[in-house]
């Protein structure tokens, strides 16, 4: 009997983490979503701007698209973070895209405890069917889920989290991690994941069914406005600044247009085309760690995000067609007159045998 009471007992307490998994990332509510449909960022073709290091200077001339931060499991405006909102700048240079996100918010760090200081991430529709909703929005379980199940509701993810990362330095792929063949970084936690809904996430490489050869393609590196040292920051010298101070944090990424990735966890730009991505802000508030899914997001649905072809700052067809059209059709008059005076001058020269030859000795 006492053997049937403690099946029972350990059946309820699996139970309760079940729930506890799913509940997790589930809605207070019925899901409501009122997406801008104008919302979209801009990477223009800008080569040789912008350095990888945090700091925001070198964006300066680069167009900043702004949006407000909602809570994701209830984008309800009256719970919009009270920071304010979050500016997404990118461009590309015909190899990598770069973004750059900041936001407003008083400096919080805490060193080794990753919930306890500012996080951010990027996901971006991979498989035609992927929802924002829902991350990917595949119904299978965790046990279930897989690239047959859930084929094309893959996104890609790119989580960055502070804890273990210093200010100006680079983090993300890196050779050790990159040869285990997964997208994790055991360095500063910047990783490169996919998944098909909330409890079917993995690093890059890594799967129930067994591991694959991926890797790491992200770069990344964050600031904060009031450090007052500027030539670099160690591990020793955390946490950086004194808390509480008023500022910016700026977290600038790279990546390139496309990667090595045969598995469908990558999204894969193409310049002069769109993809559909999303941003997302995690902060401590009131010295309260941070938890999965109580982040802030730009927007309930996914965000256009249009890769600008070089020709894009050249005048537009119809101007700057018009005018270069008239250009050539000039140039080309042009040439074919000063042919036809040239066949004529050769003709009058060559028929032209009325003017005797005179040897030099007789003049």
């Amino acid at each position: 009997m006492s053997l049937l009471r403690l099946f029972f007992v350990v059946l309820a307490v699996l139970e309760c983490r079940r729930l506890q998994l799913v509940t997790s990332h589930e809605e207070s509510g019925d899901w409501h979503c009122e997406p801008d449909s104008e919302s979209r960022v801009v990477a223009e073709f800008k080569p040789g701007v912008v350095t990888l290091d945090g700091h925001a200077d070198d964006w300066e001339d680069v167009y900043g698209f702004d949006f407000p931060l909602l809570p994701a499991l209830d984008p309800d405006q009256d719970k919009a973070y009270n920071g304010g909102k979050m500016t997404v700048k990118a461009l590309h240079d015909g190899k990598d895209v770069f973004f750059l996100m900041q936001v407003d918010g008083d400096y919080v760090y805490s060193k080794g405890n990753n919930n306890g200081c500012p996080s951010v991430a990027l996901m971006f529709q991979v498989g035609d069917s992927a929802t924002y909703h829902d991350m990917g929005g595949c119904k299978e379980s965790p046990g279930t889920c897989n690239r047959t199940s859930c084929r094309g509701y893959e996104v890609d993810i790119m989580h960055f989290s502070l804890g273990n990362a210093v200010p100006g330095r680079l983090y993300g792929g890196n050779p050790i991690d990159n040869q285990e063949g997964n997208g994790g970084d055991r360095f500063g936690h910047l990783v490169d994941l996919y998944a098909w809904n909330p409890h079917c996430r993995n690093l890059d490489g890594i799967s129930s069914s067994g591991n694959d050869t991926a890797q790491n393609d992200w770069r990344g590196s964050w600031w904060h406005s009031s450090f007052t040292t500027h030539s670099g920051f160690v591990a020793e010298d955390s946490p950086y600044t004194s808390s509480k101070q008023k500022g910016t944090y700026f977290f600038e990424f790279s990546r390139p247009l496309r990667t090595m990735d045969r598995l469908q966890q990558d999204v894969q730009f193409t310049i002069g085309q769109s993809s559909k991505f999303s941003a997302a802000f995690w902060y401590p508030t009131d010295g309260h760690p941070w938890h999965g899914s109580g982040h802030y997001s730009i927007s309930c649905d996914w965000v256009s995000l249009d890769v600008a072809p070089g020709s894009s700052s050249s005048p537009v067809k119809g101007t700057s067609g018009s005018a270069w059209g008239a250009a050539s059709g000039f140039a080309l008059l042009f040439s074919f007159v000063a042919f036809c005076i040239s066949v004529f001058v050769g003709y009058r020269v060559a028929d032209n045998k009325s003017i005797a030859f005179t040897p030099m000795d007789r003049l």
